[in-house]
């Protein structure tokens, strides 16, 4: 394959992604509006024991599998793909079940878990048993499509890949939408029903995608089959020592790749036993829904954002580092920095200023005091979400993606150690504080393993965070101003009014960060190499 089309296909992946992620942000705003924040906490009961399951059903196996199905085509070896892609097919068909089995088994213990039994407020123990195993049938599908996936992948054709996933998506969201809609609101059925429906829409829309990689596949299969035939050589490693080199690679990518969901997984055992001490089950229910799905789903958008463009430069990184250039190597990873930092920051400080307008806007004013009195606390963890992602990509270009692992389990001892104590101190943001403080001492140990094995000087990024931090600084309280100003205003009353004041609000604080940004160069020096315009700022700003 050439270069062109190689970066043509990545393109394409990376746009299926964006837009995957774009669909699954959109969709909750009208799912919530059925089915309240109630409904999203029943949700979440059901989802996050299904995603922690299905990382460790797949263990980052398919990702591996591309890596050794290209490995070999490029020797002219089509066999041995082929013999690692039917293998495995089996061996996900295999642990898939053997997932779907465990969680459906274990439905019942995880609810009671999660809910007191013997509240008869909120969300109820059956409604979380028929969520939890209503979603664990996806693991029967999602697993082999995944495999499928990356067989496609490492024969370089990313397309399969690309549509499989936003049909998967689409699917699942109309389903989801339609099925709630119809069961809440013509036919009066249950909130459990409904949620449970919703979550079965993980299958639904896993059967799509697999549709989809169906189709390509029987159009390419003659193609695969005279790849084989045509073969070069035939390396005849055994599948027992191929697994033992993907599960080497494969482990601490799929780690890594949990961390927002192991720390949901100590919340969805611990928060709502810390806080009903405080609350019914009912306001309980509405905090854990908050927290876990409205105001998760809204930071998540600056963090999205920051890792996308910072990842781009990871390669060169590897590259660097392979080839032993140490001047590259802290240029890039000072890059790799200023990028994450400089996006996330004034994104996380604007989102916590402007909480309740923009929670008011997204999901009604119902439950404006408890979803923005979440996202306030939690809009500042984003930046340590993105620094995390970004740091644990570096080590693994640097080849010590076991510290990354070390970081993640240090986290989540002190997670664990401290949630159900900050909750008794802070109420519902200490499960905030809580997260925040274990990802602060994740990214400490990335940090220091970055500085320590690629020689990595702090000094002159420490100078840069200063001044993207007096930015930020001087923007919030410019967009709490504007804020505050506009309120007397249009007073927060009405979900209209919150989308007048949210856009004037979000305006003010770009002009002014991007204002600072540029005057002083700071834009240019980190983003001029991908926006030209800055650089030609940066230069007319040295001459004044």
């Amino acid at each position: 394959m050439s270069e062109r089309q190689l970066v043509r296909g990545t393109m394409i992946l990376t746009a299926s992604i964006f837009i995957s992620k774009m669909l699954g942000l959109i969709y909750i705003f009208p799912f919530q509006a059925i089915v309240g924040l109630e409904g999203l906490a029943l949700y979440t009961y059901g989802y996050v024991p299904y995603t922690v399951l299905l990382s460790l059903a797949t263990i980052g196996i398919p990702l591996a599998v591309s890596k050794f199905v290209a490995k070999y085509n490029a020797l002219g070896d089509y066999r041995t793909g082929q013999r690692l892609f039917q293998s495995g097919l089996v061996v996900m068909g295999a642990t898939g079940f053997v997932a779907f089995l465990g969680l459906f088994l274990l439905a019942p213990f995880i609810a009671a878990s999660i809910l007191d039994t013997g509240d008869l407020q909120g969300n109820s123990v059956e409604d979380a048993v028929f969520t939890i195993r209503m979603v664990s049938v996806a693991l029967l599908v999602v697993p082999v499509m995944s495999i499928i996936r990356g067989y496609f992948q490492g024969h370089q054709s990313m397309g399969p890949t690309a549509v499989s996933q936003v049909i998967e998506q689409i699917v699942r969201i109309i389903f989801i939408l339609l099925l709630t809609y119809l069961i809440i609101n013509v036919w009066n059925g249950e909130l459990g029903t409904a949620i449970g429906f919703a979550t079965f829409g993980a299958f639904v829309g896993a059967l799509g995608g697999l549709a989809v990689l169906g189709v390509y596949f029987m159009k390419r299969r003659d193609n695969f089959q005279t790849q084989i035939e045509e073969s070069t050589t035939d390396h005849q490693i055994p599948l027992s020592s191929m697994y033992k080199e993907l599960l080497r690679y494969s482990i601490p990518i799929s780690l890594v790749g949990l961390s927002i969901p192991l720390y949901q997984m100590v919340d969805l055992f611990t928060f709502n036993t810390a806080l009903s001490a405080m609350y019914d089950a009912d306001v309980v229910d509405r905090y854990f829904g908050a927290f876990a799905q409205a105001a998760h789903k809204l930071i998540l958008i600056p963090v999205s954002v920051a890792t996308a463009m910072s990842l781009a430069i990871l390669p060169t990184v590897t590259s660097a580092f392979v080839n032993d250039e140490k001047d590259r190597l802290q240029r890039q990873i000072t890059q790799t920095y200023q990028i994450i930092l400089f996006l996330s920051v004034p994104a996380a400080v604007g989102l916590s200023v402007l909480a309740y307008p923009a929670y008011g806007a997204l999901f009604g004013l119902g439950d404006l005091a408890i979803g923005g009195e979440i996202l306030r606390h939690y809009a500042p963890v984003a930046v340590l979400f993105s620094v995390f992602a970004v740091t644990s990509s570096l080590l693994q270009g640097i080849n010590k993606q076991k510290f990354a692992v070390i970081a993640l389990f240090s986290g989540l001892v002190i997670k664990l150690a401290v949630n159900t104590l900050f909750i008794g101190w802070f109420e519902a943001a200490g499960a905030v504080y809580a997260t925040g403080l274990g990802y602060l001492a994740a990214v400490t140990v990335n940090v220091w393993a970055i500085g320590r094995f690629a020689e990595y000087n702090y000094s002159y990024l420490l100078k840069r965070v200063l001044l993207i931090g007096a930015f930020a600084t001087v923007m919030g309280l410019v967009v709490f101003a504007v804020n505050r100003t506009m309120q007397i205003f249009i007073p927060l009353e009405t979900q209209g009014a919150a989308f007048i004041i949210l856009p004037v609000a979000i305006t003010a604080g770009i002009a002014v960060f991007g204002f600072l940004g540029i005057r002083s160069g700071l834009a240019g020096q980190i983003l001029g190499h991908r926006f030209r315009f800055l650089k030609k700022k940066k230069r007319a700003a040295e001459e004044a």
